[in-house]
């Protein structure tokens, strides 16, 4: 098995661009998941926080 870690001083090399649309639109359809399921589900730390201060007011 070869060292992966003797590449790492190497330069980089250019990305192909078919491989970096790829990438790209995975990493936005991931980036689309996330802010749906941010807006279906509930933001605990503001949920704890109104309950703690509707306590206080009472």
């Amino acid at each position: 098995m070869e060292n992966p870690f003797k590449d790492i001083d190497k330069p980089l090399q250019s990305v192909p661009p078919e491989l970096k649309s790829k990438v790209m639109n995975d990493i936005a359809i991931a980036k689309l998941l996330m802010e749906l399921a941010e807006l279906f589900s509930y933001n605990l730390g503001d949920v704890i926080e109104t309950v703690i201060s509707k306590r206080d007011k009472k």
